[in-house]
């Protein structure tokens, strides 16, 4: 019993640093006197700005990089389609894994909504990045396939 105990505390301490980490390097990416100093001009029409430079329109974002591939160098656009799916894998694992009695999809894809608006709509308001629908549907579909991930493993385990 106290080693079930003590890895649930584990999972739960992971998963709060991947949280930690998720939001350092998507909305505190820019150096510190970067973010200073566009914190330092916060205003209505940063937000305005914010607006009028979000992708709201579904595939936009995606179907640019696929599109304009050979244009960017490589990393770049990898890292913006795929980096937006796997760093959001871990999401999809931790979430069951610390809401045992709970562990639905259902629940698993309300809570990595909730998190990844939270997140897109950060960045929004206060200009530490960019909105853009793409980088929600590319993180739920990473949030989903750790879940799947979970749900395997569960299957697995139980065999």
């Amino acid at each position: 019993m106290e080693q079930n105990k003590r890895k649930e505390r584990i999972w739960k301490l992971a998963f709060i640093l991947y949280l930690v980490l998720i939001i350092r390097f998507v909305i505190f990416k820019y150096p510190m006197d970067q973010l200073r100093e566009i914190a330092s001009g916060w205003s209505k029409e940063v937000i305005l700005e914010g607006l009028s430079t979000a992708n709201f329109t579904l595939g936009k974002s995606i179907k640019m990089y696929i599109r304009y591939f050979h244009h960017f160098p490589f990393w770049n656009g990898m890292a913006n389609l795929w980096g937006n799916v796997l760093a959001f894998i871990p999401l999809g694992i931790f979430l069951p894994v610390c809401m045992r009695k709970k562990n639905t999809l259902i629940t698993s894809l309300f809570l990595s909504f909730l998190f990844v608006i939270f997140i897109e709509l950060f960045q929004l308001f206060s200009a530490f990045g960019a909105f853009d629908v793409d980088d929600i549907l590319l993180n739920m579909v990473g949030s989903e396939i750790g879940y799947i991930i979970w749900r395997f493993s569960q299957k697995k385990v139980k065999k």
